[in-house]
């Protein structure tokens, strides 16, 4: 299982990113994948690389289609191939 966070932020737009946050987390949505959104950012479950690369590109041009003309993506991934760990799991761990 891979577990990856990220976020897009589009520059030289509105202070406010709410509507690209929401655009970003309804194409997530599309994908089927189990995924948590915070205050900072999107952490998401998915079964690889390929599959995590899709999610983040089709979030991407969807965030493109609003007609944003910058687009900083800020991508970190824990492929942990030991054991099976999941956003939950990850969390526990640790409370």
């Amino acid at each position: 299982m891979i577990i990856a966070q990220f976020s897009i932020s589009p520059v030289g737009e509105n202070v406010s990113l709410s509507n690209f946050v929401k655009t970003a987390i309804d194409t997530i949505k599309k994908h089927n994948v189990k995924f948590k959104t915070n205050a900072m950012s999107t952490v998401i479950e998915a079964g690889s690389i390929d599959e995590l690369f899709s999610i983040v590109s089709d979030a991407h041009k969807s965030i493109l289609d609003m007609g944003v003309k910058r687009i900083l993506i800020d991508l970190k991934i824990d492929d942990r191939r030991d054991k099976n760990a999941t956003i939950n799991s990850k969390v526990k761990s640790v409370s």
